[in-house]
Formats: C-alpha cells, structure tokens, sequence
C-alpha cells in the first residue's frame, strides 16, 4: 500500500473527446500543489476491476504539455463494473489497496453512475472513497444548464465544420453533387446542428424538429428531396445534408424491414448500428429525384469518429483544465458524489440524484431546444421546403404537380408540427 494520506485516481470511461488529457492536467496540478498524490489508472475500470494494479505516478514534470494533445494517455475503456457485484468489490478493493481515497473519473453517463456506485459500495464495505465526476461527450447531451456545453464539444464542432466545408467546396467544383452526412449524435442533435451551422450546409435534419414518437422513413427522403429541388431551382445542384444518427431512431422500424433482411437482437428490436442509413437515404433520395429530371449523384459519409481524437482547441484546453481543478477544490473540500461544472465562470457540483429521471433511473438526456434562438437562426439559414412554399406554382412545377395536389402532398411536413414541438418542449421542462 503506498503511504500516501490522500490518494487520488484518475479513471477514463466510455469514448475518447478532445481535452480529457486537459482535466488531467488540471487535476495534477492542483493535487500535487496541495501534496496529494495522483495515480493515473490504464484502460478505465477494466484493469483494475480484474484486480490488476496497472496505473501510473502522475506529477507535474512528467504531464506539462499534455493539455495540448488529443486522446487519452491513460487509454479508455467502456467496462462497467456495476453489471456484476464481483465486478464491483474487486475494484474498491484494488482501489483501496492502492492507498487511494479519492477518485476522479472522466466520461459520460455511465462512468459517471460507475463512479456513484463504487463510492456506495466501498462504504458498504467499511471504507471512504470520495468521488467527483468531470462530465465529458462531443454529443452535448449530459444534463447540464443551458449554453453550459461539456468539454471535447466545441472542439468536436469546429473540426466538423472544417470538414463540412470542405465537402461543400467539393461538391461545388464538381457540381451535380451532394454530400448526405451522418453525424454522430445518437440521442440529441447538437453536434449535426452545430456542424451545420457553422459550416452553412444546405440542410441539417435532427431527431429534435420530430416530436412523434415515430414518423416515417418518407418523410425525411421528402426533407432532403425538398432541399435539393429548391437548392436546384437556384442554379446550385450541389450542397451537403447533416442528418443527426438519432433521426434513424425516429424511423418507423417497419420501413427499414420493407427494405429487406434487417439485423435484430434477441428482444426483436432492429440493430441500427447494422443498417448502412446513408445509403438508405441516399438511394431513396436518388429514386425521388430522378422523377423530377434532377440529375445528381450522392456520397454518403459519416463524420464522428475522426472527431474524438483531434487535439482541443484553445476553448476546450481551457475549458477542461478549469474542470480538473475545480474537481480537485470539491474532493479537498471533503464533498463526494457529484458531477462537476463551470457555470458562469462558477464551479458548481451537480448532484448525482438530481441528474437521473425518476422514470428510468438513468442520467436524463439534454436535448436540442428547437425553441431557442440558436435553433431558430440554423432552421433560417437552411434551405428546405417550408410552410410557404407550398402555394408557389414554379416549385409545384418542378416537382411536376398540380399546385393544388403539391399542397396535398407535402402539407403534412407543416400541419400543427410547430405547435407539437412546442407542445413537447413544455412538457420536458
């Protein structure tokens, strides 16, 4: 046992964002300034829930300019010691023969109930393991304020855009192109609206704008189709769609079965991570368009994992070196049990209990709020059918339709969507 008074581990769980090495930095520092010591564990709960002591000695001399790099120098790993009790016991008693009395853990929502229910458990067993959460995922969606993004977001964001822009300048110099973009973001769309935004792409579609529980495959090919014709009508017949992974959860599951064999797991339930969604979109696209005359050719590509690794931007080096430290301040102050945040230019703990939805037990999703401003001026820089368009003869025209059928057709993208949204919005807060 190292004879140390105050001991804290570092754990990295889940996927890799930009600026994890940045809160370890930040935690270093400030620990050893104050004499504690610092061990650094390899592979997230992985080694040491198989009673490996496989960690590291961090001190200021040996992490000086880590802030600025990418990945993880501890590695990661998604291994959940709660599924199993044995699991579990192994890691409080490795923790504890390590010397350690404080734990810092670095991820999303699952390593952060990870890290609430070892220090549960090592008090069942007689033993004090303080614990602090630095909440971490390109996709945005952990529960925190309004405008409060995690760490590795705005980096993650900025690298996308870089290549948003390219695609775009791509599809331009070859022309009668377009680039249908899967972005990573499975249960929110703030990464593909960010993206989209930034970048200025035609049209960004997210699971978000769909208050339904689902709708069908169609109406999203009607989305894309629109951006495209009106897009075609302007002398532009190129442009790039950024549609959030999340909306193919929103697809009625029998259209992906009129498709052909879909992959499902022993519930029933459809394997999304199986289906190739971009190619689905892009083939269906292509079918509506070629009835309209409308020559094109589509790529279909997937932006997400390219993003996790990129070193931080400025912000996030930041951003994250301010996390670690104030992670540290909340352990000396013999606080344990919380996630923490930077909330206007405040260190403030959030607590475990209060994060979780009492109807499922699990970290409450943050979700795009289609009714805030920053929505409403990325839905106005797309350009996509709208409400309007619907009574324009020359766009009934393209689409080689009666205006009064074309209204028929289309009117169902609108009618009262606005008022569910809103409807659904009120009902969350």
């Amino acid at each position: 046992m190292i004879g140390i008074k105050n001991v804290i581990a570092i754990v990295c769980g889940g996927g890799p964002a930009p600026g994890i090495n940045s809160v370890i930095s930040g935690v270093v520092n400030e620990a050893t300034r104050h004499g504690w010591d610092v061990l650094g564990i390899y592979d997230g709960f992985s080694r040491i829930g198989r009673g490996e002591k496989n960690y590291v000695r961090l001190e200021p001399k040996n992490i000086s300019r880590i802030h600025l790099t990418g990945g993880c120098i501890l590695k990661m790993s998604r291994f959940n010691p709660t599924k199993k009790e044995s699991d579990l016991r192994t890691v409080v008693e490795t923790l504890t023969e390590l010397g350690v009395t404080h734990l810092v853990t670095i991820g999303g929502d699952d390593t952060a109930y990870s890290s609430a229910a070892v220090s549960e458990y090592a008090r069942k067993m007689g033993r004090t393991i303080n614990v602090v959460h630095v909440p971490k995922t390109i996709d945005n969606d952990l529960p925190l304020p309004e405008g409060v993004p995690t760490f590795g977001f705005e980096t993650a964001r900025a690298f996308a855009t870089t290549e948003i822009e390219n695609l775009m300048e791509d599809a331009r110099t070859t022309n009668n192109r377009w680039y249908f973009t899967i972005a990573m973001g499975r249960t929110a769309g703030h990464l593909a609206l960010g993206m989209g935004r930034s970048a200025g792409a035609a049209l960004t579609v997210i699971p978000e704008e769909f208050p339904e529980e689902k709708i069908p495959l169609q109406q999203i090919v009607d989305i894309i189709t629109g951006s495209v014709v009106k897009r075609y009508l302007t002398g532009k017949n190129y442009g790039v769609a950024v549609i959030a992974e999340g909306v193919i959860e929103k697809i009625a599951p029998e259209d992906f079965e009129k498709l052909g064999t879909v992959v499902k797991d022993e519930h029933g339930h459809i394997r999304y991570s199986e289906l190739d969604f971009g190619e689905i979109l892009k083939q269906a696209v292509l079918a509506e368009v070629k009835k309209l005359g409308i020559k094109i050719s589509v790529i279909d590509k997937e932006i997400g994992y390219e993003l996790r690794c990129t070193a931080p931007i400025a912000y996030d080096i930041d951003y994250a070196r301010s996390l670690g430290y104030s992670a540290v301040k909340f352990l000396m102050a013999g606080d344990s049990g919380a996630l923490i945040t930077i909330q206007d230019n405040k260190a403030v703990p959030m607590r475990f209990e209060d994060i979780k939805d009492p109807a499922t037990g699990k970290t409450m999703v943050r979700k795009v709020n289609i009714d805030s401003i920053q929505y409403r001026i990325a839905r106005g820089l797309m350009m996509r059918l709208e409400r309007e368009d619907l009574d324009d003869p020359g766009l009934a025209n393209a689409y080689r339709m009666e205006p009064k059928a074309f209204k028929e057709r289309y009117l169902y993208l609108f009618d009262d969507k606005e008022e569910k949204a809103a409807g659904a919005s009120k009902k969350k807060k």
